[in-house]
This record gives C-alpha cells, sequence and structure tokens, in this order.
C-alpha cells in the first residue's frame, strides 16, 4: 500500500510515514572508456541510447583517446582508474577491433559493480583489480538490444543498451546467459623480466600527456636489486645507455636531467622536469627499457 505523500514526494503530516527521514535511492553512474574519440559522433551517441534508458544515469567520461584497436591500451588505462571510480557503478569499456565477430560481449559482476565490454582482453585486468568475477553474463538477449542495421557499432547497439537497462534496475541475468568467469580472455599485460646479472628487462607500458613513460618495474623490485633513492641507475633503450637518478619529485630533477620517479600509481617512470622524456628519449608505449641498478650488469657507455 502506498504512503500519502505531497507533491514534492514527503509523506503529509499524519500520514504513517510523516517524520520519518526519506532514504534517497542512489544515483547510478557510469564509467565510460572508449577508443573512439572526439571527432564522431560515436560516444554522444552511445550517451543518448543510455541516458534514453535511464534519465537519471550520470556518465564520467574516462577517456575516448584510447589508441585506436589498442586492446593492451585500454586495459591498460581501465586497471589505472578503476579502483577510483564510483564504488557499485557501472563501467562501459569500448575497445573492440573484432567487432561483428563471434568475439563475446559481456556483463561482469564484481563486488561492487558492473563491467560491460567485449570479452577480448580489456576487461579482464580490472574485474581482477576488483576482487574477481562473481558473475558473468554474455550479452545475447535482443530484448535489451537496439535494432542493428549493420554489426559493426555493438557500443551503441549492444553495450550501451545493456548499461542503460543495468542503470534502469533490469537484473543482469535478464540480458543473457550466464557463462564461466574463469574463460574471461586474460589481459596482455607484460611482465619485467629479471636477468641473472641484476639487470630489470620491462618495458614502457603507457606514456602520459606530460611524456612521462610509465614503466612495468615496480620500485621494490628496484629496491630488491641494489636500486637506492637519490642514487642513479643505469638505464638502457635503443641503442642508448643514459644515468637516471632516482628522485621524490620532478622538481628534483636539474634542467635535461632524466630522472627516475615512482608515480602517481605506485610504479616507476622515466620522467624530465617541464619537458617530455618519451620524445627526448624517443620512447613509445611498448619501448623496451631495461634498468641496472649500482653494481649489476657490465658497465655502459653512458650517454648523459
Amino acid at each position: 500500500m502506498s504512503t500519502a505523500t505531497s507533491r514534492l514526494g514527503t509523506p503529509k503530516r499524519g500520514s504513517p510515514g510523516y517524520g520519518r527521514a526519506a532514504v534517497p535511492k542512489p544515483t547510478p553512474f557510469c564509467s565510460f572508456l572508449s577508443d573512439y574519440g572526439s571527432t564522431d559522433e560515436f560516444v554522444g551517441v552511445c550517451k543518448s541510447v543510455m541516458l534514453s534508458l535511464a534519465p537519471a544515469l550520470r556518465v564520467i567520461d574516462v577517456t575516448h583517446d584510447v589508441p585506436a584497436h589498442d586492446v593492451k591500451a585500454g586495459a591498460l588505462t581501465l586497471v589505472r582508474a578503476v579502483q577510483y571510480l564510483p564504488e557499485g557503478g557501472i563501467v562501459l569499456a569500448v575497445v573492440d577491433p573484432g567487432v561483428g565477430t563471434d568475439r563475446r560481449l559481456l556483463g561482469v559482476e564484481v563486488p561492487h559493480g558492473v563491467l560491460v565490454g567485449p570479452d577480448n582482453g580489456l576487461l579482464a585486468p580490472a574485474v581482477a583489480m576488483l576482487g574477481g568475477a562473481t558473475r558473468v553474463v554474455s550479452l545475447t538477449s535482443t530484448d535489451y538490444q537496439l535494432p542493428s542495421p549493420g554489426p559493426t557499432f555493438a557500443g551503441r547497439d549492444v553495450l550501451a543498451p545493456a548499461v542503460g537497462h543495468l542503470a534502469a534496475g533490469v537484473p543482469l541475468d535478464d540480458l543473457g546467459e550466464e557463462v564461466d568467469a574463469a574463460g574471461l580472455v586474460p589481459g596482455l599485460v607484460s611482465l619485467p623480466q629479471h636477468e641473472e646479472s641484476g639487470a630489470i628487462a620491462g618495458e614502457v607500458w603507457w606514456v602520459d600527456h606530460f611524456g612521462n613513460c610509465q614503466l612495468n618495474i615496480d620500485p621494490q623490485e628496484l629496491t630488491a636489486h641494489g636500486g637506492i633513492r637519490g642514487e642513479p641507475v643505469e638505464v638502457r633503450f635503443r641503442d642508448q645507455v643514459r644515468s637516471a637518478r632516482w628522485v621524490e619529485t620532478y622538481a628534483d630533477a636539474k634542467p635535461s636531467e632524466l630522472v627516475l620517479i615512482v608515480d602517481s600509481y605506485g610504479l616507476t617512470s622515466l620522467a624530465l622536469d617541464r619537458q617530455s622524456a618519451a620524445e627526448i628519449c624517443g620512447l613509445h608505449a611498448g619501448s623496451g627499457v631495461t634498468l641496472v641498478p649500482p653494481g649489476s650488469g657490465e658497465p655502459g657507455e653512458r650517454d648523459q
């Protein structure tokens, strides 16, 4: 039985609910990441589909500038961001070079939310970061999809409607059939190699807007191999051997000095103060970089 309410939705004086504080319904959030860019209408159309189904939905644009078709870059971007996104929300991730093929589109339930996207390695690292999948549903129910003129825009026709329906309260199970969580395609995330000499062979995972080069090397690994904060570390990349001092802040770097710093995600990065280390050193995502802590390996001919 409904409770008598005023025009503003609060209980009227004398009604059973009068004097009790209303419990507001949580506002649904969707955090949206893609390689769609900002030139075409793709992002706006996907948002419109979601909001047409769930007008109260709030959409956070994580980024739409993931390099086109680069699933690994998308997975790394998502895993960096996902730990800071609203708890209990929905994540929509679209980097889908296999669009139109038989790759699966999934809704992955984690302890405090749902991730929606293609099953191509894009979601798996973030799922692991969030505590693992508690349920996985293949988005196969056409009742919750848009009619598709062609198979090349699954973001609009399958994934965005799934987010909208979830935000409107449709149970995840209604969107398709449950599948084995163990079957998620793993992310293609490279790990550093520890050489017998004590050198650590890694790679650039990410170049940010400022040209800082994040490496897939944990500072604890560097310390375990003899690295000391404040001291230089030999850095090898391409045909160069450089010295990079391990510093605390960008401002600790001297003019044009290559430094090693622990970035905001807890990984080592190569940087220059107010300059692009990527541009100066000729590095990009995927570039091989070897760190040689003091006393490890053969001394190189340093290019300061």
